[in-house]
Parts: C-alpha cells; structure tokens; sequence
C-alpha cells in the first residue's frame, strides 16, 4: 500500500507573506502539521492536528507509519541545512515534495547590500568548531549559522588564534523581528560584540599578510625561518608534494615538521584540508610558528609532541610525512599504520642508507606498496666569471601505499 507524500514547507523571514500560494493550499489540506512551535504558532486557525517537532528521531518513526497527511514546516529552505537532509536520508525521496521560501541567508545578504553567489555556508548549529573553522579560513566569504555554544564570539578566537581576522564582520540579529539589527565590525569586534542567539554571522575577506607574493609550492628556502639542517629544500619538497598526493580535502600529518615548509606548501594545496604539523624540538617551534604567521597557513595547526606521543588526539590521516623520527621511525609507522585509512599514503625523507632501509623494511612489513626515488640536486653555484654546479647530499623519498586487508 502506497503511503502519503510528506510535504516540507519552508516559512520566510516575515511568516504569512512568506509562504506561496501553493504552499498554503498543502498546508490547508494537510492532516497533520509538524513543526517547532514558533512555526506552528503562524497558524493559530489550523484545525488538524498539531505536532511539536522536538526529537527527528521520534518524527521519523511517526512519518514512516502514519497514513496521514503531514506537512513539516522549517525554516527556509528546507534543503539548506534544514530538516530536508534528514528526511532523504530516512525515508523514500519519491514520498518527499519541497516548497523551499527564502532564507535567513538571503535575506541577510539583501540587507547588508552585498552578493552571495560567491559564498560559502558555514554551520556550527549543534556541531563541533574544529572542521567549520577550516573552511571559514579558506573562504573569501562567508556566512555562518551559529547557536548560543559556537557563538560569533567564540569563532572570532578561533580564527584570531589561526591568524586569520583579515575580514569585515556582519553579525545579522533577529531577522524578521521586531528586534532586527544589523552590525558591522572587525573579527576582533566579536569578541565584545554581545549576539542575539538568532543570529547569522558573515565574514568578508579584506585583507591578509601578502601571501599573493609567495607561489602555491617552489617557496625559496631562504623564504623560511630556519636552521638550515632543519628544511626539506625547495626542489625536494616538489618531489614529495607529489608523492604524497594530495587532494582538496583530505587529512595530513607532518611528523617531525621542522620549519613547516612541507605543511605550508601542502595547505596551499589542501585548500580545505586538514594539516597536523608536529614538532617538538622548541627551536623548531619557534621558527615552525614563525612560518606559519608569515605565510598565513591557516589550516595547518601546531601539535607540540614528540611523535608518536600526540598522534591518539589527532583525527585519522590521509597522508603522512615523516620528515624526522627522532631515532622512533619503527614506533611511528606502527603509530600511523593503526590510524592512516586505507589507500592512504606514507612519505618518507631519509638522507642516510640505514634510514632508507630501515623505513622500506618497516612498511613492507606492514603490507605497503613501496617506491622510492632518489633525488639527486645540483645547483649552479658562481665562481669567478664562471658557473659551476655544486651537487647536495641525495634525498630518499620512500612513499608507500596502503592497500585494502
């Protein structure tokens, strides 16, 4: 037996006015009307019955046995991080039909004057801060659904700790309401900036350290905060880029970072990707947080650990490079091996023979697909009149593949 459609009905800034007229004709025919109480109460002359929506769960249950005709209001459009998702996910999308309103969004970009086309939508409604805050640093806008614990203020120190506060902030209050309001301010205005717990935050890029200078990867070493023992060069950091593969999004580890020139290339390259760069040596960290100021890296974050202490708290990786082991490469590739999913990739840098054995006997034995390729780089150096190449010691670069059990 065919069961009832299940009509979504997203309700605009302003209530009534809001809704088209086909929407209020559903509405007027239905059953059952679902919502939150605040939705329920546009329409006090409803004579079905009423059902507050407080638990998807229990919803869901009622959707998938009932007969009934039901409408479920929300806010919108139901399909921009509405009740749409859940609902496609749970049930058939041919039982589904939507009548989307505008947006708390659209809405808000309407009356601030500036386009939205080229935006990107952030929410931290009821979610965690770590993975929305990657991507508000890689936009150039953005808006953001927050809620009373990732306030604008808490995601103002968020983005002030990753060196990211070069935008014009707009906190967007109470929409629709009688209480509306419209603030414009800097990142750093959040953070004494009271905000209304309806509100839309949006950030719009104005300025950054001159990052427009320096080329995606090929950063001249002499561009690093160094000890010059401690940086995978520039031609040998172009060779390991590529081994490790990166993609758009992924996850990496940088163990044993050092300056950070292998993560900051690589989060040029991850735009909206996670970079974990751990390092221990405090020289180290202080050019590693250096460099990663100057160059505005802002998705790379600072683990202070010595590998493989500090890689339980991380998220599984993608990709790892192991730059430097501190005399632990066996305990750090049984460290990755537990974590790194799988068709993932290890790289490995080694400059000595035995480290070079040491790490292809070691991921073999785990089952990896190993390469490596010596790279051997000589650079014209002037004598006199004349140029001469002057060879650097050969780099091993071992990348290895994790292949399914």
């Amino acid at each position: 037996m065919s069961q009832q459609k299940i009509y979504l009905v997203g309700a605009g800034i302003t209530g009534w006015e809001g809704f088209g007229q086909k929407a209020l004709e559903v509405i007027a025919k239905s059953e059952v009307l679902i919502g939150h109480q605040r939705h329920l109460d546009i329409f006090p002359e409803f004579s079905g019955e009423k059902m507050v929506l407080e638990d998807l769960s229990i919803m869901l249950e009622y959707l998938r046995t009932t007969q009934k005709r039901c409408v479920v209001l929300g806010s919108g459009d139901p399909n921009f991080f509405g009740v749409a998702r859940f609902l496609m996910r749970n049930l058939p999308k041919e039982r589904i039909e939507i009548f989307p309103n505008l947006t708390s969004v659209q809405y808000a970009f309407a009356r601030i004057k500036e386009p939205w086309d080229d935006a990107v939508f952030v929410s931290v409604h009821g979610r965690g801060l770590g993975r929305a805050i990657d991507r508000i640093i890689a936009a150039e806008k953005v808006a953001i659904l927050t809620d009373k614990v990732n306030t604008p203020a808490a995601i103002a120190r968020e983005l002030i700790a990753r060196g990211a506060e070069g935008y014009d902030a707009w906190l967007c209050e109470e929409m629709g309401m009688s209480g509306e309001k419209f603030t414009r301010t800097d990142v750093k205005g959040l953070l004494e900036l009271p905000a209304s717990e309806l509100n839309i935050l949006i950030l719009i890029k104005t300025w950054e350290p001159q990052l427009a200078h320096y080329p995606l990867i090929g950063i001249e070493d002499d561009e690093f905060a160094t000890s010059k023992k401690l940086i995978t060069k520039q031609e040998v950091r172009a060779v390991t880029l590529a081994k490790l593969q990166l993609q758009d999004d992924l996850t990496m580890w940088d163990i044993g970072a050092g300056s950070g020139s292998v993560s900051i290339e690589a989060s040029n390259l991850l735009p909206n990707g996670r970079i974990f760069a751990l390092e221990r040596n405090s020289q180290c960290v202080s050019f590693l947080k250096e460099n990663l100021k100057k160059f505005v890296a802002r998705n790379v974050k600072l683990v202070e650990a010595f590998a493989p202490e500090g890689l339980e708290d991380l998220p599984d990786p993608d990709r790892v490079f192991i730059g430097g082991s501190g005399g632990m490469l066996e305990e750090i590739i049984d460290g990755v091996d537990r974590r790194l999913k799988v068709d993932g990739r290890i790289v490995v840098n080694a400059v000595t023979l035995d480290t070079l054995t040491k790490a292809v006997e070691l991921l073999e034995g785990h089952g990896y697909r190993v390469e490596v390729t010596c790279v051997n780089i000589a650079k014209t150096k002037p004598l006199s009149e004349y140029k001469l190449f002057e060879a650097q010691n050969p780099v091993y670069i071992i990348a290895a593949t994790k292949e399914s059990e």
